[in-house]
C-alpha cells in the first residue's frame, strides 16, 4: 500500500480528525493501514474504533479495506458518569457535548462541507467527460461523411445546411453546458466558503449506547436529548428520512464519541462483491498477513465464494491466484463474484477436495484459507489431513516453507512451516 495524499485544493485542512469502526481484532490491521495508505498521524485505537489525523481526500479515505465505517470526528472525551445523579442532570451533561464547545461543531461542519464539495466536483467532472467525448465523436462522423460526399460529388445543399445547423446547435449546447457547469461549481464554492449559513441544514441523530448508560437510557432517549440541543444551538431542522447531515453518537463506559458518517454505505460493503461470503474486512486482513509478492502463486484450497482471493487480487493484482472447492454451488457463486469484480482473468477456479488437490508438490508460494468450523462443519480428524495436504503443496526453499494463513474457529493462525497442528 502506497501512501498517497490528495491534491492541495481538495485536501481537508491539516489536523482533520477521523475515526473508523473495526471488527473485533481488526483494530491493529486498520491502524497499520491508515498509516501506510493515508500517511495518517496521531493514530490511536480503542476497542472497535481507530482514530487518526490525515490530509487525504475522500477518494483515498474510501480505499480503506479493513474499516467498517468512516466518520469525521467531532468530539471524543471521557464517559458520562451515570452512577450518581438524576436523569435530568445526566441529560444536561449530554447536552454539554454540544453547548460547551459549539466552535468544534462548526469547524467539523465546514470540513464536512468541503469533503462533500470535492465529491460533487469529481462526480460532475466524471459525468461531463463522457458526454463531451460522445459529442466530439459525432462531429467527427459528420465531417467524415461530408468529405466522402464531396469526393463522390453527390452533395445535397439541403443536407449541408442540416449538418451545419446540427454542428452549430451542438457547439451552442456544449457552451451552454460549460456555463451551467461553471455556475454549479460557483454555487458549490459559495457553500464551501460559508456564504450560506449552517442553519439551513437538516439532520438526524443515530445513537449507540453500551455498558452502564445502556441500562439507564434507551438510544431513543439519548437521540432526543441531542436532537433538541442541536436544534436550539444551531437552528438545524430534524429530518429522519432524508437529512443533509447525520450525527453519530456512541456513549459507553470507556468513552463518549460524536462524529459524522462520510458515506451512507459502509466501507466493508464492497461494490465489486456480488454475493458476500467471509466478511470482506477479515478476508483482506488475512491476505495482508500473507505478505503476497508480485509473481507469486497463491492458493485458497477451500475458497467458497472466493472472498479472500477477490480481496487479495484487488490489492495485489500481479499474482497468480487459484481457488479450489468441492461444492458446485460455491464455485458458481465464486464465478459470479469474479465476473462482477472484473477479475475472471486473474483468478482460476477448480473443483477439487482440499485433501486431494490436483497440484504438484511444493508448487504454491502462499496458502490462505478460511477453514469451516462449528457444529455445521464437523471436521474432526480431517483437520490433520487438510494441513498435511497444504504442507505437501507449499513450496519450500533454502530458508524453509513459505507461510500459510488460515482462519479456523474465528481465530487467525499463521506459521512458517505448515507442520504445526492445532
Amino acid at each position: 500500500m502506497a501512501a498517497v495524499l490528495g491534491g492541495p485544493r481538495s485536501d481537508p485542512p491539516a489536523g482533520a480528525r477521523f475515526f473508523c469502526t473495526a471488527g473485533r481484532g481488526l483494530e491493529p490491521f486498520l491502524t497499520r493501514e491508515v498509516r501506510a495508505r493515508l500517511a495518517a498521524t496521531q493514530v490511536e485505537y480503542i476497542s472497535g474504533k481507530v482514530f487518526f489525523t490525515t490530509c487525504s481526500d475522500l477518494n483515498m479515505l474510501k480505499k480503506l479495506k479493513s474499516a467498517e465505517r468512516l466518520f469525521l470526528l467531532i468530539k471524543k472525551q471521557l464517559p458520562l458518569n451515570v452512577s450518581s445523579g438524576s436523569k435530568g442532570k445526566i441529560f444536561n451533561e449530554m447536552q454539554r457535548l454540544i453547548n460547551d464547545d459549539p466552535e468544534s461543531w462548526l469547524k467539523a461542519i465546514s470540513i464536512w462541507k468541503n469533503l462533500e464539495l470535492d465529491a460533487k466536483k469529481e462526480k460532475l467532472s466524471q459525468k461531463d467527460a463522457n458526454p463531451l467525448k460522445r459529442k466530439m465523436g459525432e462531429n467527427d462522423v459528420i465531417v467524415a461523411k461530408k468529405l466522402k460526399t464531396e469526393q463522390m460529388q453527390e452533395i445535397c445543399e439541403n443536407k449541408e445546411c442540416q449538418l451545419e445547423k446540427q454542428i452549430e446547435e451542438e457547439t451552442l449546447e456544449q457552451g451552454h453546458r460549460i456555463t451551467k457547469r461553471e455556475e454549479f461549481l460557483e454555487d458549490l464554492q459559495n457553500d464551501a466558503v460559508g456564504t450560506r449559513t449552517h442553519s439551513d441544514l437538516t439532520f438526524r441523530v443515530s445513537c449507540r449506547c453500551s455498558g452502564a448508560i445502556a441500562k439507564t437510557f434507551t438510544a431513543q432517549e439519548v437521540g432526543r436529548v441531542f436532537g433538541i440541543a442541536l436544534m436550539k444551538q444551531f437552528g438545524w431542522k430534524a429530518d429522519l428520512r432524508n437529512p443533509n447531515l447525520e450525527v453519530f453518537i456512541h456513549l459507553s463506559d470507556i468513552y463518549s464519541v460524536v462524529g459524522i458518517p462520510l458515506f451512507r454505505v459502509p466501507l466493508a460493503s464492497r461494490a465489486y462483491i456480488k454475493t458476500a461470503g467471509l466478511r470482506s474486512t477479515t478476508a483482506w486482513a488475512m491476505a495482508s498477513l500473507a505478505e503476497i509478492k508480485a509473481g507469486a502463486f497463491v492458493l485458497d484450497p477451500m475458497c467458497g465464494l472466493g472472498t479472500i482471493l477477490l480481496e487479495a487480487a484487488k490489492e495485489w493484482p500481479d499474482v497468480y491466484y487459484v481457488g479450489a472447492d468441492v461444492s458446485d454451488s460455491q464455485l458458481l457463486g465464486a464465478c459470479d463474484n469474479l465476473k462482477a469484480a472484473g477479475l475472471k482473468d486473474k483468478i482460476e477456479l477448480i473443483k477439487a477436495s482440499v485433501i486431494e488437490l490436483p497440484l504438484p508438490s511444493e508448487s504454491v508460494d502462499t496458502i490462505i484459507s478460511d477453514i469451516p468450523f462449528g457444529k455445521k462443519f464437523k471436521l474432526g480428524e480431517d483437520i490433520k489431513s487438510i494441513l498435511q495436504e497444504m504442507e505437501r503443496n507449499a513450496q519450500c526453499g533454502s530458508t524453509g516453507c513459505k507461510g500459510a494463513q488460515v482462519l479456523e474457529g474465528g481465530r487467525m493462525w499463521r506459521w512458517q512451516t505448515v507442520d504445526v497442528l492445532f
